[in-house]
């Protein structure tokens, strides 16, 4: 196994014992009736997303750099040959990701270029297995997988009006369109997208890799340039070792891999091919001079600390695996860009679901611990209760029972107010998602929309953008001034209820929608850079427009659907414990009545109810400890496996 195997293993390890840990702690919490169902949703969603978190790595570059080559060399040479087609003429034509579904049987599955002709994005497109076409693959046989995969290459033949509006002839910049064939067809990809499902230990662990075809193909694509590309956990970038930085690498880093400079941390860059620079007639260290001058050039070109810049051959690191050659895998360097990758992937991934699962645990444990003080509370009522009552006659523990049937009806008595509370809660939740739903939404991007009807250029979209982007924002303030609302309501509730009842009633933190806000900045950034003077012409082509405003709005519902969840679990989790807490005092006027009349006429029932509550105020304890052992063991998880991460 190489470092990224070893690392990606590592990190689903972790996730598979963080899943265990948690299921077996929700098991824990039920058996001992401490999870309601705010308690459940949280513990569902985290085990839902901790279970099903994927890698992203996209591999981004201009035509005949490597990229399929690479993904080869990573992924393909158990197979002893290459899987992708990488050779010169035949390579893929269209954005394909690799990935694994245990549910799904190995295939491919194609989507062809002809729904460019229509506005849903890929992701829409994605859930109709009817859009596609799929082609099966035979693990157990790398002639026909490699076979199959030759139709990532197809291409049709269309007139230059169909080229246009498909998105690969472009007027204004004639330099960059195809050339005619001889009866004047234009050549393009066949398929617009492609889904491969494969068994591999990699793919299999979480890793999804988007392999993205060059500058001409990925412009035309919204969704990749909006959306896949800047959501990767990390993006390769490749180029020539021996041309270093061309104009076409160096529009395709400007247009959509530099409009975030603070990411650059998701940033590699690969200088492939460095066996091109290999020559006998030179010395070893000549040639590595040169090596390292194309990274120290090619990184001040792009902005990026040179350790961000590496230099392999990913045919020769192929090569070498397939032989089992050690020392050309050596010089191929493939294994170092392997562990740098595998490192810069999971860093970021592992920072993440570290503090979801703190997070989790932590709010689990708070409401265990507030149910399990509000029973002590109880127990030690109940103890001093019945142990006044030694030595009494019958009479007095009639009356006692009456005390407590009159304790229960003035508790029952003030529940209304509970009930008002409540009241007023649901009216607040449904303003907060009111704020966020999908008519709030069309409502801020109807200006964007406006700006992007009708034909010709579209001169006033930034204008219309930044109107929409202040109604988008208002939309999540409001929201955030309506959860204060719903907070300084509660917190005021609460207070009262735990003077009025003995309730242990306490606001978790009101959710900081601030990770909202600065998504919204990100994709302002990006939007506005795909919205710009150098997109103008092709904002003209009414296809690309609309399969534009489509992904723009689908990016931004992402972002009011994500504060909605937020808010709604925040919201779940606070008032369930009006519902606990009501139910723990019910059951425990239920125990001390049913305490009573057991020990009404007989006094040595009132010794052994007074060992029963003992025994209960011990096991109390007992939870307790386990309560902290629990939180204990999910501490020492985290910074164990991150020091792992951090030292391969």
């Amino acid at each position: 196994m190489n470092a990224l195997s070893h690392q990606i293993n590592d990190h689903a390890a972790w996730r598979g014992d963080a899943v265990g840990r948690l299921e077996r702690f929700g098991t824990w919490l039920r058996e001992h009736a401490l999870l309601d169902a705010a308690a459940h949703a949280r513990l569902a969603a985290a085990l839902a997303q901790l279970a099903t978190d994927k890698l992203h790595v996209a591999v981004v570059a201009e035509s005949s750099r490597g990229k399929s080559e690479l993904i080869n060399a990573v992924l393909f040479a158990p197979h002893g040959r290459r899987l992708l087609p990488a050779r010169a003429g035949r390579t893929t034509m269209c954005p394909c990701e690799l990935g694994h579904d245990s549910s799904q049987p190995p295939h491919v599955r194609l989507l062809p270029i002809e729904t460019r002709h229509r506005v849903q994005g890929v992701d829409t497109l994605r859930a109709d297995p009817s859009e596609w076409t799929t082609l099966n693959l035979d693990v157990d046989d790398p002639e026909q997988m490699a076979g199959v995969l030759e139709a990532l290459t197809d291409v049709r033949h269309v007139t230059t009006d169909e080229a246009r509006r498909l998105g690969f002839w472009h007027d204004h910049s004639p330099e960059d369109n195809p050339v005619p064939k001889a009866n004047g067809l234009i050549e393009v990809p066949r398929w617009r997208h492609a889904l491969i499902n494969l068994p591999h230990p990699l793919l299999s662990q979480g890793l999804v890799i988007l392999d993205t075809p060059g500058l001409n193909a990925t412009g035309a694509e919204p969704e990749l340039t909006i959306h896949q590309i800047p959501q990767a956990h990390v993006v390769v970038f490749l180029l020539a070792a021996d041309t270093g930085v061309t104009r076409s690498d160096m529009a395709i880093w400007r247009e959509h891999l530099a409009v975030d400079a603070h990411r650059h941390d998701t940033r590699m860059v690969v200088l492939n091919k460095i066996d091109t620079l290999w020559d006998p007639l030179r010395s070893a260290a000549d040639i590595e001079a040169q090596i390292q001058r194309q990274r120290a050039e090619s990184a001040a070109t792009l902005g990026l600390p040179e350790s961000r810049v590496l230099a392999l051959s990913a045919q020769k690191g192929l090569l070498a695996k397939v032989q089992g050659d050690a020392r050309l895998l050596h010089d191929s360097r493939l294994g170092t860009f392997e562990q740098l990758l595998g490192h810069t992937a999971l860093s970021h991934r592992q920072r993440t679901l570290s503090t979801l699962l703190d997070d989790t645990v932590n709010g689990l444990s708070r409401e265990a611990s507030r149910v399990l003080q509000v029973r002590r509370r109880d127990l030690a009522e109940q103890l001093i209760e019945f142990k006044g009552l030694r030595g009494k006659n019958a009479h007095v523990i009639a009356h006692m029972r009456q005390r407590v049937e009159a304790d229960q009806a003035e508790f029952e008595t003030g529940l209304p107010r509970v009930q008002a509370v409540r009241a007023i809660h649901r009216k607040l939740r449904l303003s907060i998602a009111q704020a966020l739903d999908e008519q709030q939404l069309e409502n801020a991007l109807a200006p964007l929309a406006l700006a992007f009807e009708g034909p010709g250029l579209k001169l006033g979209l930034k204008k219309a953008y930044a109107e929409s982007m202040v109604q988008v924002r208002a939309c999540l303030a409001s929201s955030e001034q309506l959860l204060a609302e719903m907070g300084a309501m509660l917190t005021a509730s609460f207070r009262q209820l735990n003077a009025d009842h003995g309730f242990e009633l306490e606001l978790p933190p009101t959710p900081d929608l601030q990770y909202f806000h600065a998504e919204l900045d990100r994709m302002e950034r990006h939007h506005l850079h795909h919205l710009g003077v150098t997109q103008l012409l092709r904002l003209a082509q009414p296809g690309f427009s609309a399969r534009l405003l489509h992904t723009l709005t689908s990016s931004l519902r992402g972002v009011f659907q994500g504060a909605q969840r937020e808010a709604a679990l925040w919201s779940k989790g606070a008032t369930a414990q009006l519902g606990t807490q009501i139910a723990e005092r019910r059951r425990g006027f239920t125990q001390r009545s049913e305490g009573i009349d057991r020990i009404h006429g007989a006094a040595e029932n009132l010794e052994q109810r007074l060992r029963e509550l003992s025994d209960q105020e011990q096991a109390l304890r007992h939870t307790d400890l386990e309560l902290e052992q629990w939180v204990a063991e999910f501490r020492a998880v985290v910074p164990v496996h991150l020091g792992l991460l951090q030292a391969a």
